[in-house]
C-alpha cells in the first residue's frame, strides 16, 4: 500500500515536510558523499552582500544555481557547493555610516578607522539568517558551513597573492587618470560601477564669454563664445580648443563682435549679422582673457606660459555648444589628455568630498552641482555670460547613493588591460587579446552574449581601477617610500619578514601602521583598499586560500564547469574573473555561463520596496509554495537573459497547470492501486515490469524517453529555457492525454494484463518523472518519491536526488507511434479551437466532422485514431474528403516573414514573388502543399511563404494544420442538445463527488429531481453514460426537490444529490 495522498494539503505544506525530511536524513550531505572524488564538478557561487535581504534577482539567480548542481549530482558528479558572502566594500560602510550618524570621510576618520571597520565587522553578516532561511525554503541546496567570506585572513591573503602576480607581471601602476568619482563616498568607481547609474538629470548649459588678446586687426576687440554644462570647473579653465578646419563667423550684436562655429550660428543668433569669417587654425595661438587667475599659483611658470590660449583638437563637435570648447585639465578625458599633451598642470579645487576648499575661498564648502548657481550668478555680474540656459542629458549618478559623479583626475592603481602577458608555454599576447580569444571557448548561454553585450565589453575594456579611498576592504600590498620605489607583498609570512610584526588580521587598521624599512629607505603603505570586485574577482582562489592551501585541488577543478549570474554582471563579476584568471593563467575562469534576465515589477517598472509593487517573497513562498515561484522563473524569458515581469497570478498558473494536475496524477494512481490491493484485485507490485501491447502505454512511454533524451541533450548545453518547456509539456501529456485516456482501465473490476500493464506503466512514469523533476521542482518531486518509491522499499536511495538521472531507453522510443499521436492531439486541439471560437462548448455533441488528410500517413492516422478523436471532440461521425477544395474555398498570399527569412536575395526580390503567389491558381496551391516549389533565378519558394484563406460553407467551421484541414457542423438539434444536458450533469456530479471528499474508486448512489421534460429525457437517453462517468450504481428519481441542492444544465433546472453506496 502507498501513503494516500491528502487532497487538502497544501504545497507549502508538503514541502515543509520535505525540508524537515532532509534536514533528519541529511540527504545534501549524502548526495555528495555518494558522489566520488574521481567525478569531479566545480561550480562558483557569486557572493552577495549579506547586508540586505534575498530579493526575486536572487531567487531566480539562486534557482538556476541549484538545478544544475542537482542535475549533475544525478548524473554522478561531485558537486560541492560551498556559499559565499561580501563582506567589504560601499553596501557595509553606506549601512554603518547611517547607523553611526557619519556625514563623511572626515567623521569617519575622527571616529577612528579601527573603531569604523570593526562597526563593520560586527554589521556585515547581519541578515545571514534571513539569507539561510529563504535559501533552504526555496529548495535550494548549498554548504553555509564551508563557505567563504571575503573578510577572512585566508581569503584576503589570496587576494594579495592575486595582486603580486599581477604587479609582478607588469600589469599594474599608479598613476593619475580621470576617474568617475562619488563625493559621496568619497572614492573613484569602476567603469562597470559607473554604468549602473546612468539617468535623466538637468543640469546648466551656460554660454560664456572669452574676449581675445590681440592686436591682430580681425580678431582685435572680438570675442571668443564658450558652451560648458560645468560651471563649476570654470575656475580650473586653462585653455579652449577649436576644431582647426571648422568654419568660424565673426558675428556682430549690440555693438559687440563674437566668434562662433559656422554651423551652429544659427542656434545662437535669429537674423545673424555676420562680419566675417575664418577656418580654426586662425583663432589657433590667439590668447584669451581668462575667467579667473586663482589658479595661477597652484601651476609652474612653465606651465603658465601655455595657459589661456587657443588650441587646435580633432574632437571638437559641432552638434551642440558653438564649436569652441572649455577645457579644464583636472576634469573630464579628452580635457586631462590635452592637458598632458601640452603639459599645462592640473588644478582641482574640490576637497574628497567634492567641495571646494580655499582654494577658491568664495565658494569654500559648497560641493561643486551646488556651487554652480553661484558662480553663474557671479560671471553674469562679470558680463561675461552671454546665454543661460539647461539641459536635460543622460549623466551617470553614484550606484549607491544616487548622487551625481564627477570626472575628476586622481592617482589611484590600476591593472593594465593593454600590457603583454606571456603563458607557460611562451606564447605572448595582450591581456586584452588573452580575453578575447579565451571567451570564444566559453560556453554563453543565451548565445548572443558571447560576441555581444560581453564580446563588446572586453573589446572596450579599459584600464581597471583598483584602488578605492575606503576604509572597510582588504588593504592593497603596496609600500612605497619617500622617493616612489614600490615594495609589493604577496603573503602574511613575506610582509612578517619585511617588517617583524606578527599578523592574525589584514585589515587597514592593522596594517597601516606597518613600516618597511629596507636599504636605508622607510616604506609606508598606500592607503587605498581594494575595489570589492577584485575580491569576488579572486574568488576561484581565494575561497579556497590557494594558493598556500588546496593547489592541487584548485589546479585540477580550474576553470570552473558552471557559473551563473543576472545580466548586470557581464559588466560585474564575469568580467573580474575573466580579467584576473587571464592575467594569472590565460585561461577563462568558466567554461559554462547562464545568464539571467532583470526581473521587474508587474507593471515593468523597476521592483520598489517603496511603491511596493510586487508581492513580498517569504509571505508567497507561503501561499503558493517554492516549487512553483521556481518553474515560474525558470519557464520564462528571464532564461534568454530578458527581463521577466514577476506576476502572482503567474506563479498560480504554474500551480494550476502544472503541478496540481501532477499531483492529482499521483493521487489517482494511489487511490486506485490501494482499492484494488484493498480487494485483492491486483497482482502487479511495485517495481515489477509488464511489457504493454496497449498503444497508450507505448506511446506514454515513447514519450518519456523522448523527454529524457531531450533534457539530456539540453542540459549539456545549459539551454534551461528549451528544457523547461519539453517539461511542462510532458506532464500535460501524461495528466491531460494518458490518465483521462487511461481511466477505465483502473476503474474496471477484472484484474487483466491490461489493468496490470496500465498500473506498471503509469508508475514507472511517474518515478522517472519524479526523478526528471527533481531538479527543477526538488520538493514536490521528492514527495511523490517518497510516496511511490522509499516508503515501500528501505533499500532504495534516501532521496530522489540521490538517484541517477533516468536516460533514455532506445528499446522503448517509437518515434512513428508519437509522431501519430502528436498529429491525433492536433487535431483534437483544431477542433477544440473551433469550438471555442464559435462558443459551441466541448460538452455540446456535435454530428458530424469532415477532415481532409494532408498526406498518406495523415488518412492512416485518422481512420485508425477515428474513434479516439470523436470521442475527444464529442463528435458522432467522421467523413473524409480527397479535395480540400470541395469542402474551402482556397486562396493564398505571400507569407513575408518566412520569405524574408530565406535570405537577402529573397527579400530584394519581394514584389517579384509577392506577384506570383497573389495569381496562384487553386491547383498551383495544392502543388505546393504536395512538396513542389516555384523556380526563381534567385532560388526557389514552397508552401512554406504562403499563408492560406479557407472560406467555408454556412453552418461550418473549419482549422487547418501542416497535416490535416478540420471541418465542424456545428448546426445543433434537440437530440445533441439533450446528450449535452446528460454531459452538463455528470459534470455537477463529478463536482460533488470531489466537494464530498469521495475517494477516486468511490461508488455512489445519485437522487434526481426535475420538472423539465427536456432533462428527463435527457437522463433516460444516457443513463448508462452518466452511470459509468460517475461511477453511479444506482440513479433514482424524488418526488419533490426537498432536501436536494439546487443546479442547472445547459438551462434545464433539476435538484439532486448524491451517496456512498
Amino acid at each position: 500500500m502507498f501513503r494516500e495522498v491528502k487532497k487538502e494539503e497544501t504545497f507549502p505544506q508538503i514541502e515543509e515536510r520535505v525540508l524537515g525530511l532532509w534536514d533528519k536524513d541529511e540527504s545534501f550531505k549524502k548526495s555528495l558523499d555518494s558522489r566520488p572524488e574521481t567525478e569531479p564538478y566545480t561550480f562558483y557561487d557569486g557572493p552577495p552582500f549579506a547586508t540586505g535581504l534575498p530579493h526575486y534577482g536572487h531567487l531566480l539567480a539562486g534557482t538556476i544555481k541549484d538545478i544544475v548542481p542537482r542535475y549533475w549530482t544525478m548524473k554522478g558528479k561531485k558537486v560541492p557547493r560551498g556559499f559565499g558572502w561580501d563582506c567589504h566594500g560601499l553596501p557595509i560602510e553606506s549601512l554603518v555610516q547611517n547607523e553611526l550618524g557619519l556625514a563623511g570621510v572626515a567623521e569617519i576618520q575622527k571616529l577612528g578607522v579601527d573603531k569604523f571597520n570593526e562597526t563593520c565587522r560586527g554589521k556585515v553578516l547581519k541578515y545571514t539568517s534571513e539569507w539561510k532561511k529563504t535559501v533552504r525554503r526555496m529548495g535550494r541546496w548549498v554548504d553555509f558551513d564551508k563557505g567563504y567570506k571575503t573578510m577572512d585572513k585566508n581569503f584576503m591573503e589570496s587576494v594579495w597573492w592575486v595582486f603580486k602576480q599581477c604587479f609582478d607581471k607588469g600589469l599594474i601602476y599608479q598613476g593619475y587618470r580621470i576617474q568617475p568619482y562619488s563625493p559621496a563616498l568619497a572614492t573613484p568607481l569602476s567603469n562597470f560601477e559607473t554604468n549602473q547609474g546612468y539617468k535623466d538629470r538637468q543640469d546648466p548649459s551656460l554660454t560664456l564669454i572669452f574676449p581675445l588678446n590681440t592686436d591682430e586687426a580681425k580678431f582685435k576687440d572680438t570675442s571668443i563664445l564658450v558652451w560648458t554644462t560645468t560651471p563649476w570647473t570654470l575656475y580650473s579653465n586653462f585653455c579652449i580648443v577649436v576644431g582647426p578646419d571648422m568654419d568660424y563667423n565673426l558675428v556682430e550684436q549690440d555693438g559687440k563682435k563674437y566668434w562662433i562655429a559656422a554651423s551652429r550660428t544659427a542656434a545662437y543668433f535669429k537674423n545673424p549679422n555676420i562680419v566675417d569669417t575664418c577656418k580654426g587654425s586662425e583663432l589657433v595661438g590667439k590668447d584669451y582673457e581668462p575667467l579667473s587667475r586663482i589658479s595661477d599659483a597652484f601651476v609652474t611658470p612653465d606651465q603658465l606660459s601655455r595657459h589661456y590660449k587657443i588650441y587646435p583638437a580633432d574632437y571638437v563637435s559641432t552638434e551642440d555648444g558653438t564649436g569652441a570648447v572649455h577645457t579644464a585639465p583636472s576634469f573630464g578625458e579628452e580635457d586631462f589628455q590635452k592637458g598632458a599633451e601640452l603639459d599645462l598642470g592640473l588644478f582641482d579645487p574640490l576637497d574628497t568630498e567634492g567641495k571646494f576648499t580655499d582654494k577658491v575661498p568664495m565658494w569654500k564648502g559648497l560641493g561643486a552641482k551646488e556651487a554652480d548657481k553661484e558662480i553663474i550668478r557671479f560671471f553674469k555680474e562679470q558680463g561675461r555670460v552671454f546665454k543661460q540656459d539647461v539641459i536635460v542629458h543622460s549623466y551617470p549618478h553614484c550606484w549607491r547613493t544616487g548622487v551625481p559623479l564627477i570626472y575628476r583626475a586622481l592617482k589611484t592603481w590600476f591593472l593594465k588591460i593593454d600590457a603583454p602577458v606571456t603563458s607557460k608555454d611562451g606564447v605572448t599576447k595582450t591581456l586584452k587579446e588573452w580575453m578575447v580569444e579565451n571567451n570564444q571557448t566559453v560556453n554563453w548561454v543565451p548565445d548572443h552574449i558571447k560576441n555581444g553585450r560581453f564580446g563588446k565589453w572586453l573589446e572596450g575594456a579599459r584600464d581597471w581601477n583598483l584602488s578605492r579611498n575606503r576604509f572597510w576592504g582588504t588593504p592593497i600590498p603596496v609600500w612605497l617610500s619617500d622617493d616612489g620605489d614600490m615594495i609589493a607583498v604577496g603573503s602574511i609570512e613575506e610582509l612578517q619578514q619585511l617588517t617583524g610584526v606578527k599578523l592574525d588580521d589584514l585589515h587597514k587598521h592593522f596594517v597601516d601602521k606597518l613600516t618597511i624599512e629596507k636599504d636605508g629607505k622607510v616604506y609606508r603603505r598606500t592607503p587605498e583598499v581594494f575595489d570589492c570586485w577584485f575580491e569576488s574577482g579572486s574568488m576561484p582562489y581565494a575561497s579556497r586560500h590557494y594558493p598556500f592551501e588546496n593547489k592541487e585541488l584548485v589546479e585540477r577543478s580550474f576553470p570552473a564547469d558552471f557559473i551563473a549570474e543576472g545580466l548586470d554582471q557581464t559588466r560585474g563579476w564575469f568580467y573580474t574573473l575573466t580579467v584576473l584568471s587571464n592575467a594569472l593563467f590565460q585561461k577563462p575562469a568558466f567554461k559554462n555561463v547562464i545568464v539571467n534576465g532583470i526581473i521587474l515589477a508587474e507593471d515593468g517598472s523597476k521592483m520598489s520596496k517603496s511603491k511596493r509593487n510586487y508581492p513580498d517573497p517569504n509571505d508567497l513562498i507561503e501561499r503558493t509554495g517554492a516549487d512553483a515561484i521556481r518553474l515560474f522563473m525558470i519557464n520564462s524569458a528571464a532564461l534568454k537573459a530578458e527581463d521577466l515581469r514577476f506576476s502572482e497570478e503567474g506563479v498560480k498558473g504554474i500551480v494550476k497547470q502544472v503541478m496540481l494536475p501532477l499531483w492529482n496524477a499521483v493521487a489517482f494512481f494511489v487511490s486506485n492501486h490501494n482499492a484494488d490491493a484493498a480487494k485483492g484485485q491486483l497482482t502487479w507490485k511495485p517495481g515489477q515490469e509488464v511489457k504493454s501491447d496497449n498503444e497508450l502505454d507505448r506511446w506514454m512511454l515513447a514519450t518519456l524517453q523522448d523527454l529524457a533524451a531531450k533534457v539530456e541533450v539540453e542540459m549539456k548545453a545549459y539551454r534551461l529555457y528549451n528544457v523547461v518547456p519539453a517539461v511542462i509539456a510532458a506532464v500535460d501529456d501524461l495528466t491531460n492525454w494518458y490518465v483521462r485516456r487511461s481511466r477505465r482501465r483502473f476503474w474496471k473490476s477484472e484484474n487483466d494484463g491490461d489493468k496490470n500493464a496500465a498500473y506498471a506503466t503509469m508508475y514507472k512514469v511517474l518515478v522517472d518523472f519524479s526523478k526528471i523533476l527533481a531538479p527543477f521542482l526538488p520538493l514536490l518531486a521528492e514527495e511523490i518519491y517518497q510516496i511511490l518509491v522509499r516508503e515501500v522499499d528501505a533499500n532504495a536511495p534516501v532521496s530522489v536526488h540521490l538517484c541517477e538521472f533516468p536516460s533514455a531507453d532506445k528499446s522503448l522510443m517509437d518515434e512513428k507511434l508519437v509522431e501519430r499521436i502528436a498529429m491525433v492531439r492536433g487535431m483534437v486541439e483544431m477542433g477544440r479551437v473551433i469550438r471555442a471560437t464559435n462558443n459551441v462548448k466541448n460538452r455540446m455533441p456535435i454530428a458530424s466532422m469532415t477532415v481532409v488528410a494532408h498526406g498518406t500517413e495523415e488518412k492512416n492516422v485518422a481512420e485508425t485514431m477515428k474513434d479516439l478523436i470523436l470521442e475527444e471532440l464529442n463528435v458522432r461521425e467522421m467523413k473524409f474528403l480527397e479535395d480540400e477544395t470541395k469542402l474551402v474555398k482556397l486562396s493564398a498570399k505571400p507569407n513575408f516573414l518566412a520569405i524574408k527569412a530565406k535570405g537577402p536575395d529573397y527579400a530584394k526580390n519581394m514584389k517579384v514573388i509577392s506577384a506570383k503567389l497573389n495569381s496562384l491558381s487553386v491547383d498551383e496551391i495544392k502543388a505546393l502543399q504536395n512538396g513542389e516549389t516555384i523556380k526563381f533565378d534567385f532560388g526557389e519558394v514552397g508552401a512554406d511563404c504562403l499563408m492560406l484563406n479557407r472560406i467555408v460553407a454556412d453552418g461550418m467551421a473549419v482549422e487547418a494544420n501542416q497535416h490535416f484541414t478540420v471541418a465542424l457542423d456545428l448546426k445543433i438539434t434537440d437530440e445533441l442538445r439533450r446528450a449535452c444536458v446528460a454531459r452538463e450533469l455528470v459534470n455537477r456530479i463529478q463536482n460533488r463527488r470531489k466537494d464530498q471528499n469521495y475517494a477516486i474508486t468511490d461508488k455512489i448512489e445519485v437522487t434526481l429531481f426535475s420538472a423539465s421534460d427536456v432533462f428527463k429525457q435527457a437522463v433516460a437517453e444516457n443513463e448508462a453514460y452518466i452511470a459509468g462517468e460517475t461511477q453511479a450504481v444506482k440513479i433514482a428519481w424524488a418526488a419533490a426537490a426537498d432536501g436536494l441542492e439546487a443546479n442547472d444544465a445547459d438551462g434545464e433546472a433539476f435538484s439532486f444529490t448524491t451517496v456512498r453506496a
